[in-house]
């Protein structure tokens, strides 16, 4: 008979690091209309969850017809969006790998004094690669932070960040 710490050990040994996901759409336009089609459904559904039982019926057959129209564009807004989408994942690492990433990247003054506790230059496309599921290099990584925009190569460093700070953790009341 298994004693309860035994159970308790075996589904914790189970625990599966966590994981992110990145989705870079190749297409703005295409990322554009996947958006509006998103807000406009939302914004469908809402409107028809305020309708009353007792709704005029004319207005009722209004509400859900561009429901219905917004969730058919909805559906092939997110059909041309998956088709022009590339989709990377990022793990959490082991603690004790990312302090050894950490500690091979120390700070120069420069990054210190910015308030950075690594070397941001080697260290984010060295965290990329080894938190990628995807076998990205770290030479990629390293490239695509210094050519992409601003905007996606902090997304793409935040993807492979953020999951190494993901917490599962809750200390509520026993």
């Amino acid at each position: 008979m298994t004693s309860t710490w035994e159970a308790l050990e075996k589904r914790l040994n189970a625990v599966k690091p966590p994981v992110s996901v990145f989705k870079l759409c190749t297409l703005t336009d295409v990322r554009d209309r996947y958006l509006t089609a998103k807000r406009e459904a939302e914004q469908a559904d809402r409107q028809q969850a305020l309708l009353s039982k007792d709704a005029d019926p004319d207005a009722r057959a209004v509400v859900e017809e561009q429901a219905k129209k917004a969730k058919a564009e909805l559906e092939d807004a997110q059909k041309a969006y998956d088709r022009n989408t590339i989709v990377l994942r990022f793990q959490g690492l082991e603690r004790q790998q990312l302090e050894e990433l950490l500690a091979k990247h120390p700070p120069s003054e420069h990054d210190e004094a910015n308030g950075s506790e690594f070397a941001e230059d080697s260290f984010m496309p060295a965290l990329i690669a080894a938190a990628s599921l995807d076998g990205m290099p770290e030479e990629a990584a390293a490239r695509y932070m210094r050519t992409w925009t601003p905007a996606d190569a902090r997304a793409l460093w935040n993807a492979a960040w953020s999951v190494q700070h993901t917490q599962r953790t809750d200390l509520g009341k026993g």
